[in-house]
């Protein structure tokens, strides 16, 4: 697994998972997938992430294409700069594949099996049909484990 994580930003990649969605037909709109409210707690789960380990987290959701994890980490290298302290977390519906990949700085401060119990706890929520809710608490749980940037942890 790859992962990491910025501060100041976060990137959501629905946009290119609702083009790819489709090969044949137009285009669907955000709005179409999501509702406001799921879009805002999507948002407001990356920032919180973001800012509370100082890591990059990054989510796609859309196929993924047969080779799941080859283009999982093609998506964490193209994900911004420093893919080093970056966490991509990409959930292909359609396919049941979640994916999370982690930068070199990320991984250290995010196990593999830390990253598996995520997936457990998103996988889980996704089986009950609650796709948003999945992603929050993996989120929330990715976070957790990674703490806080190491000048600002405590003494």
């Amino acid at each position: 697994m790859t992962r990491a994580l910025e501060t100041e930003s976060h990137d959501t990649a629905t946009s290119q998972t609702a083009s790819s969605r489709t090969e044949e037909g137009e285009r669907a709109r955000l709005d179409e997938i999501f509702t406001f409210q799921e879009l805002a707690r999507l948002d407001e789960a990356l920032t919180m992430s973001s800012r509370e380990t100082g890591l990059r987290f990054t989510l796609y959701i859309g196929d993924l294409g047969k080779r799941t994890r080859v283009q999982a980490e093609e998506l964490h290298s193209r994900s911004g700069p420093n893919p080093s302290d970056s966490v991509l977390i990409a959930v292909s519906p359609g396919q049941k594949v979640v994916e999370v990949v982690t930068g070199a700085g990320a991984g250290r401060r995010l196990p593999d099996r830390a990253c598996a119990l995520a997936v457990l706890s998103m996988t889980t929520s996704f089986a009950a049909g609650d796709l948003v809710g999945g992603i929050v608490n993996g989120l929330r749980q990715l976070s957790d484990q990674a703490g806080h940037p190491a000048a600002k942890r405590p003494h």
